[in-house]
């Protein structure tokens, strides 16, 4: 059965703001399943409700629990002046850096309704990308090993991720995301190491096309192919 997806574009919002906001999402869902589980209810008859988040966040540098913290290479009075936050988060996945110009989309969904398969997930959210980058005649790839959507990852010295992915789950719900550069600023991540990925490049949609592209657009598009891939209908709360 198609699955219900709640759209919500929140703007721009500040990163602990929206995380807060998303562990809200998961533990609404998260207590339905444990009360309904006790009826006797099946996983896919509890009425639990699927979300995608968009945002765009002022810059954030933000460190996943298994992340390293040395891959920040900048000190705190630095991210003090230069107006930057910093978390270290419960998502997989290490450092990495949200701003404007980047699509930030955060899937609060059950996957007990889609396929409960996290490395399904992971690389149904890559075909998002890889089919949306597609769109623009970009060839969208995976490089083995590393989570996200890439250019020439096979290519040495020509590597470079213009999609990172991190995510959280809990009784199948998950929470974080994807954050792809539209026309993002690519110089803050010249102050961590990226992902944890020593050595490759970072760029962005405006980078590849040499032209600054409608963040409008690439919202559609990506939308358009979420449902694509995840079999889903988007409704506007």
């Amino acid at each position: 059965m198609q699955q219900q997806v709640s759209f919500k574009d929140l703007g721009n919002m500040r990163y602990k703001e929206t995380w807060d906001y998303q562990e809200s999402l998961l533990k609404d869902n998260a207590d339905l399943k444990a009360l309904f589980r006790k009826t006797g209810l099946t996983p896919d008859a509890i009425p639990t409700n699927n979300y995608l988040l968009y945002v765009e966040h002022p810059p954030v540098y933000t460190l996943g629990k298994s992340g390293k913290a040395d891959h920040l290479l900048i000190n705190e009075e630095t991210l003090t002046k230069r107006g930057i936050d910093f978390f270290h988060i419960n998502r997989g996945g290490d450092i990495t850096f949200h701003g404007p110009g980047q699509l930030v989309g955060y899937p609060i969904l059950d996957l007990e309704k889609f396929k409960p398969d996290l490395g399904w997930y992971l690389r149904s959210l890559e075909e998002v990308i890889i089919l949306t980058m597609a769109e623009y005649g970009l060839i969208g790839d995976r490089s083995p090993g590393e989570t996200g959507v890439w250019l020439d990852p096979l290519n040495p010295g020509k590597e470079r991720k213009i999609c990172a992915m991190g995510i959280k789950s809990s009784r199948w719900i998950t929470m974080h995301g994807f954050a792809l550069n539209v026309n993002t600023d690519l110089n803050y991540f010249h102050d961590i190491v990226p992902c944890g990925i020593q050595g490759k490049q970072v760029t962005s949609l405006q980078k590849e096309l040499g032209k600054l592209v409608p963040m409008d657009e690439v919202k559609y598009l990506v939308k358009k192919n979420f449902e694509r891939v995840f079999d889903c209908a988007f409704f506007s709360e």
